[in-house]
């Protein structure tokens, strides 16, 4: 499930003190005509602040969404089956307007920016369209946005293609639309067209004009005239976007002759610029303006500054290769690259305050085409807005010390970030990640082990396929304090996998203080739920020393935490010594723990409420023993609560009564709430 498959202080407080009152007292969405302006609901990940409060990203704009506003179009959701339009939007939920009907935001605090998330129909034969949207403030001050889904849309299997009339990609593949291998079905089987849509959404920032303050109101409408059947409004993002950074002495890339109209290809402009700067001990600077750029700018011992990512943006083209790349790339664009690893990687490079918008419409695992690439040690990436490439930040190493903070990474075709072989002694902290077309955070210790790396404060919202983060493999790793919402398919919020060839857990995987909710994802493939967490060992046991402490699974649509292993391997690995402490589940579909592996783990103040069914689910590895189950519970004690069938953790389940339900019903929890 990777590259080969795989702050505004003010903003940040306004946040946090949004209140459920606030939520209570906001007029819902209606379906008729405009009511009197609500006051404005402030969401995180479609939550009250409060139940995520110093978890996630601090970030400068002001999330809102569609469901909570005024509109005279149709609320969409709740739904979290996969293929449909609102399992992919925030909170499950969105408004579907069509011509003529709109959607009117109250901002919650002064803004003179905006970013809306939408999605509006795939062409009939693929390939996207383009579509107005009208934007007005207080019924002035037009503006019209051109949205499209050319960036959107992606069908059927793994690596998937954007031809919604595509016949199966791999027919020989088991499938759980009719629980066969097509290929060796009599009579073949008939599969619906298009196969599995999938990755609709996009989103688009709008620089206002002028500063609104707060209570103006943002209506988004679409006009009679637009081409597209429907338009569906998922949030909109407010933010008052600081004036430009300005780097007087420095390589300023228009002396080199960049084009900041975007015109003119300015590849050369900046390699020459960052040469000069170089030699002569100073910085790059990349003034206000919107750059073309259609290949990797290669990068090492520099730094570059943009003047900030609403206003230095670096766009390009995805550009076909006459012949295959020596790393397999059939196509290159846009993207600042250190040099790979086995040319001896780079060091000492800076980058912040830009935009790197790429071209990249369909998933081919063997192209180079990230916006950041390459190995960087002892690096620094800070607030880079990243959209429509690959991987926003895949690296090979090994390589070493880089830190990447505050940075948005939005609509990928794939991760957001990977960490891939050999990198340590790295933190990935206070970063903003939507929509990724698989892994949003990842690492990924493939025959080099990773080491020392910490993902710490980040935001993952709305992965289309995998997880939020995922671990695979590794030694003294680190996840704490971020906040995952709302996977789709075949992943769930937080994941570690002895998988993919990856080196095995050792030393401690410190899983700490993080919020996941709305996971708990279905399984495609095993046609099961997954947990809001879970591990899976498949190629190798996970026997190191995992502490999963503080965290809350919030409103989880199957199981909170699940251990497992694969069927064809299940008796040859195991999950042993996992330790869950001080852990809140506020809701489950199922149960509490799903155990469908040989081990064991241990339990200390876990409290659960609202648990769909019997708290532990225990398989082992299937060999039902007069024993019991292969798989151990340990209660340390002040394990509380549970839902209708009793506690969660009840005595007669340990410590490994078989308690086995593959598949058990689904009971939708309630909404989480303070506890």
């Amino acid at each position: 499930m990777t590259h080969r498959r795989k702050r505004s202080a003010l903003a940040g407080s306004l946040v946090l003190t949004m209140s459920a009152a606030a939520l209570a007292t906001s007029a819902p969405a209606t379906a008729g005509g405009r009511s009197a302006a609500p006051a404005p609901v402030v969401t995180r990940a479609a939550l009250d602040p409060s139940l995520v409060a110093a978890r996630g990203a601090r970030v400068d704009f002001l999330e809102q969404e569609a469901e909570n506003a005024t509109t005279n179009g149709v609320v969409i959701g709740p739904d979290r089956t996969a293929y449909t339009l609102p399992a992919e939007a925030s909170g499950r939920k969105a408004v579907k307007l069509v011509p003529g009907q709109y959607v009117e935001f109250t901002l919650p605090a002064a803004a003179n920016a905006i970013n809306v998330r939408y999605s509006i129909p795939d062409a009939p034969d693929g390939g996207g369209i383009t579509a107005p949207l009208d934007v007005t403030v207080n019924g002035k001050s037009k503006k019209t946005m051109t949205l499209t889904s050319q960036y959107a849309w992606l069908y059927n299997q793994y690596p998937f293609t954007n031809d919604p009339n595509a016949d199966l990609l791999h027919p020989d593949w088991w499938i759980t639309e009719c629980s066969c291998v097509p290929a060796e079905t009599t009579p073949t089987p008939t599969i619906t067209k298009p196969f599995r849509p999938m990755h609709f959404y996009d989103e688009q920032r709008l620089p206002l004009g002028k500063t609104y303050k707060a209570g103006d109101r943002v209506r988004l409408t679409v006009p009679a005239r637009s081409n597209a059947a429907w338009t569906v409004i998922d949030l909109l993002d407010s933010q008052l976007v600081a004036p430009p950074h300005v780097r007087l002495i420095a390589a300023n890339v228009l002396l080199f002759g960049a084009d900041p109209t975007g015109r003119r290809e300015s590849s050369d402009a900046f390699d020459k610029a960052i040469a000069f700067a170089k030699r002569a001990k100073l910085k790059v600077y990349i003034p206000p303006g919107t750059y073309q750029v259609n290949r990797h700018i290669i990068v090492d011992n520099v730094t570059i500054e943009g003047a900030g990512s609403w206003y230095t943006i670096i766009k390009g083209k995805e550009v076909a290769l006459p012949e295959p790349a020596p790393d397999l790339s059939i196509h290159t664009g846009v993207g600042f690259y250190g040099r790979y690893a086995k040319d001896g990687g780079s060091s000492n490079v800076h980058l912040s305050g830009f935009t790197i918008e790429g071209d990249v419409r369909e998933r081919i695992d063997t192209d180079q085409v990230n916006g950041i690439g390459g190995a960087l040690s002892n690096s620094t990436i800070d607030g880079l807005y990243i959209r429509h490439t690959k991987v926003g930040m895949w690296f090979d190493g090994p390589m070493t010390n880089t830190r990447i903070t505050n940075n948005v990474i939005v609509d990928q075709i794939a991760d957001a970030l990977n960490f891939h072989t050999g990198v340590t002694n790295s933190v990935v902290s206070n970063n903003f990640i939507r929509n990724t077309g698989d892994d949003g955070l990842a690492m990924w210790a493939e025959t080099t082990t990773n080491s020392g790396n910490t993902f710490d404060h980040n935001t993952v919202q709305t992965p289309t396929l995998a997880n939020g983060i995922a671990i695979y493999g590794g030694t003294d790793i680190t996840v704490s304090n971020n906040l995952v919402a709302d996977p789709i398919r075949e992943g769930s919020g937080i994941h570690a996998g002895s998988r993919f060839g990856a080196e095995p857990f050792a030393g401690k995987l410190s899983i700490t203080n993080n919020t996941v909710v709305r996971a708990g994802t279905y399984e495609l493939n095993w046609n099961i739920g997954l947990g809001a967490i879970w591990f899976y060992a498949l190629d190798k046991s996970i026997a190191a020393d995992v502490q999963v402490t503080g965290d809350h699974y919030l409103d989880s649509t199957y199981n909170a935490i699940m251990l497992v292993s694969e069927w064809g391997v299940k008796d040859l690995y195991s999950i042993t010594g996992v330790k869950f402490k001080n852990i809140r589940v506020d809701g489950t579909g199922t149960s509490v723990v799903s155990a469908r592996v040989a081990g064991g783990a241990s339990f200390e103040n876990v409290d659960a409420r609202n648990v769909g069914a019997v708290g532990v689910n225990n398989c082992g590895s299937f060999h039902f023993t007069p024993a019991g189950s292969e798989f151990g519970l340990t209660d340390l004690g002040g394990n509380d609560g549970g839902g209708v069938t009793g506690p969660w953790l009840a005595p007669w389940v340990l410590p490994n009564t078989i308690t086995c339900d593959d598949r058990p019903p689904v009971v939708p929890p309630a909404p989480p709430s303070p506890w």
